[in-house]
C-alpha cells in the first residue's frame, strides 16, 4: 500500500547499472534486498526503438562513457526479455517487489507479463501521450516522474491518463539531471503536486545526497526512488550518480528513523514525559513553617521541583487561604492542605 499513513515505499532503481550482465543484475538486486529497498527497478528498452542510431549523448554521458552516440551505448546495456523474466522471478524469490520502466508499447507489454504490481513512467515519457494512454489502459497503479516538466505538463497528462481509466496514480516530482544539483532540488514543489492534484506525491532523487530523500519524507514523500550500483566505480552512464549499498542503506535508515518521529500530529505529553513532569515541573512550597489556620501570605511560599504538588500558576490562588493543617518548611503544598 502506497499513499498517506503507510510506510515510504523504498525503490532502488538499479535503472542500466547492471551493465548488460544478467549476473551483476541478480547481485543489484541482493544488495538492494539487503540495504532495505522495498522494491528493485530496472529498465526495459531496446537501443533499436529508443533512439536513433545518431542521438548525442548527454553531457554527463559523455562524461562517464566517452564518445560515441546514445545508440551505441544503449546497445552495449540491453538485457533480453528471458533475461528480465529470469529477474522478475529472482526478485520474487528473494522477497523485494520487481519494477521497470518501459519506453514504448511493446516494452509495457513486456512488463505487464513479468507480473509488476504498477507501472512507472520515467520522465522522458512525460508527453508521449500513445505510451500514457496504453498504460492506462492496463488499468495498474502508475508512478509518473515529472523530471523536466511544468505543471501544465503534468496537469495534460493527468487528465489523459484519467480519461483513459487509470485511477492510482503517484506523482514523483524529479530534477533530471545526473547528479542534480541540491540547490536545484526544489522539494517545495513535491507539495505543489499534491495541492494542485489531490494525489499522493514522492520523490525521484538525483543527487548524490542522502539528506534530501530523508527530507523528503519529513514533508509527506510516499515514494522515494534513488539510483543504485554496487559501485560508483563501474562502467557506465549512471553508476556516479547512485549511491552504493552502505550509503542506501543509510538513506533508508534515516527513512524510518523520520517516518517514527512523525507521529500523528497531536500536542501532548508522552508517557515518558508524564514521568519526567513529575521531576522537571515545579510546585508551590511552604517557605516558612505555616500553622494550621493560618491565612496564607506570599511571603510565606517559594516555587521548587518536584512537580507533585499544586503548580506555581495557582499561587495567586491560595494567598489569602487558610492553611487546613500544618505545614512544615520546604514542604510541598498540595490541594488537601488549603482551606478553599
Amino acid at each position: 500500500m502506497v499513499g498517506e499513513g503507510k510506510p515510504c515505499f523504498i525503490i532502488a532503481e538499479a535503472g542500466i547499472n547492471h551493465n548488460g550482465e544478467l549476473g551483476l543484475a541478480k547481485k543489484v538486486i541482493d544488495a538492494a534486498k539487503r540495504a532495505g529497498a522495498d522494491a528493485v527497478k530496472f529498465q526495459v528498452f531496446s537501443a533499436e526503438n529508443l533512439v536513433t542510431k545518431k542521438a548525442p549523448k548527454a553531457v554527463y554521458q559523455k562524461g562517464t562513457t566517452g564518445k560515441g552516440t546514445q545508440y551505441e551505448m544503449f546497445k552495449e546495456l540491453e538485457l533480453s526479455e528471458s533475461e528480465f523474466e529470469t529477474l522478475a522471478k529472482y526478485a520474487k524469490r528473494k522477497g523485494i517487489v520487481f519494477l521497470a520502466s518501459a519506453f514504448n508499447e511493446e516494452g509495457v507489454d513486456l512488463v505487464e507479463r513479468l507480473g509488476v504490481p504498477a507501472f512507472k513512467v520515467p520522465s522522458g515519457e512525460i508527453t508521449n501521450f500513445p505510451l500514457l494512454r496504453h498504460i492506462a489502459r492496463k488499468g495498474k497503479p502508475i508512478i509518473l516522474s515529472t523530471g523536466m516538466s511544468t505543471l501544465g505538463e503534468v496537469q495534460e497528462a493527468l487528465e489523459m491518463m484519467r480519461k483513459e481509466g487509470a485511477e492510482e496514480i503517484v506523482l514523483l516530482h524529479c530534477v533530471s539531471n545526473y547528479p542534480a544539483k541540491i540547490e536545484e532540488v526544489n522539494l517545495r514543489a513535491m507539495e505543489t503536486l499534491r495541492s494542485a492534484f489531490g494525489v499522493p506525491v514522492g520523490l525521484s532523487d538525483h543527487t548524490v545526497s542522502i539528506t534530501i530523500p530523508i527530507a523528503a519524507v519529513a514533508i509527506g514523500a510516499s515514494i522515494v526512488e534513488k539510483h543504485f550500483t554496487l559501485s560508483k566505480k563501474f562502467p557506465g552512464p549512471d553508476h556516479k550518480a547512485s549511491l552504493e549499498p552502505d550509503e542506501f542503506k543509510r538513506m533508508v535508515v534515516g527513512i524510518r528513523e523520520v517516518e517514527r518521529a512523525l507521529g500523528d500530529g497531536v500536542k501532548r505529553p508522552t508517557k515518558s514525559e508524564e514521568i519526567m513532569k513529575k521531576m522537571m515541573r515545579k510546585s508551590i512550597v511552604a517557605k516558612t513553617f505555616i500553622p494550621k489556620g493560618a491565612i496564607i501570605s506570599k511571603d510565606m511560599l517559594e516555587i521548587k521541583r518536584p512537580g507533585t504538588g499544586l503548580e506555581p500558576k495557582y499561587i495567586d490562588k491560595i494567598v489569602g487561604k487558610k492553611a487546613r493543617k500544618d505545614i512544615e518548611a520546604d514542604e510541598i503544598i498540595t490541594s488537601e492542605k488549603i482551606v478553599w
